[in-house]
């Protein structure tokens, strides 16, 4: 099998896995761990699992002038990413939630517009209102099975997260032009840990571990290991071989894998309010991701 095969499969696979955490963090939250304890379990054995792969890596210095970035990188990238999807996920369905992270594309380009003032066509715009549009429309009106009274704030939340991690994004790209991942990484995920302890600590310690089902200690184990540290792997593995531009489509297959794996458990419906959200964001990430038709073909 060719690099680039197996890249694309890698990339394939890692968005497999986030359609499919999406229903089976839901299945732990918030009946047997309340959000924050469940990031608090995340973002530490996810830690502890890029420490014990760094221990066998050649090993770099970073400058003192990076670790500024590196911090805000834990902030945006893990504290407020997870804390607000974790959150809001427990308040919406796996189906709206999966929608509204499809936006991170169109949040990368306007967050680049403002900070490093790139350039936007009136095609990018109209693309950037159309998926502003439904993802509103989606916060407003996206109700679920066992989405209680508060499915418009979690998929408020959920949009947050996506706003942080196109931070997060920006903030990365330089650190991975410049170190190996595992350098920065795993100073990312240990920083984030200590940033989202204060919030989820309560939490940890209030659920009733010895009640746990062996099932919901499996579904928190496949979050950890598979849904944070081997999709970073994979990532990295995808982004030798494929351009950025070619990784980033693969968010798109999200929704796809959590729709299927959602509606194939019964656990969330698809509306016709998640169906015209969808559209629109879609249509919107297109025009936004489009090339001009007389650019070059890298």
């Amino acid at each position: 099998m060719s690099s680039r095969a197996l890249a694309l499969l890698a990339a394939t696979a890692v968005s497999i896995i986030y359609g499919v955490t999406f229903t089976i963090a839901k299945d732990v939250m918030p009946h047997h761990l309340q959000a924050y304890g469940f990031i608090v379990l995340r973002v530490g054995g996810s830690a502890l699992l890029f420490w014990l792969v760094w221990l066998f890596l050649p090993k770099e210095k970073i400058a003192s002038a990076d670790w500024p970035r590196i911090v805000a990188s834990a902030f945006f990238g893990i504290a407020l990413n997870m804390l607000t999807f974790f959150k809001g996920l427990s308040l919406t369905s796996p189906i709206s939630a999966s929608v509204i992270m499809v936006t991170t594309p169109i949040i990368v380009l306007v967050l680049s517009a403002i900070i490093i003032r790139e350039r936007m066509q009136t095609r990018k715009v109209i693309g950037i209102l159309l998926g502003l549009f439904g993802t509103a429309f989606l916060i407003l009106y996206g109700k679920s099975i066992g989405s209680g009274e508060n499915a418009s704030l979690g998929n408020l939340l959920v949009f947050i997260n996506a706003v942080s991690y196109g931070f997060y994004l920006i903030l990365v790209k330089k650190l991975m032009e410049k170190y190996n991942a595992f350098t920065f990484v795993k100073w990312i995920y240990l920083f984030g840990f200590l940033m989202v302890l204060p919030f989820g600590w309560a939490e940890c310690i209030a659920a009733d571990w010895a009640a746990m089902p062996p099932g919901i200690w499996w579904k928190i184990g496949f979050v950890v290991v598979f849904s944070t540290f081997l999709t970073y792997l994979l990532n990295l593995l995808s982004m030798k071989t494929l351009s950025p531009s070619i990784v980033a489509v693969f968010i798109y297959l999200q929704p796809v894998f959590a729709t299927i794996f959602a509606i194939g458990l019964q656990k969330d419906k698809l509306s016709w309010e998640k169906g015209v959200a969808a559209l629109l964001i879609f249509v919107g990430v297109y025009l936004v991701t489009q090339k001009p038709r007389n650019a070059k073909i890298a």
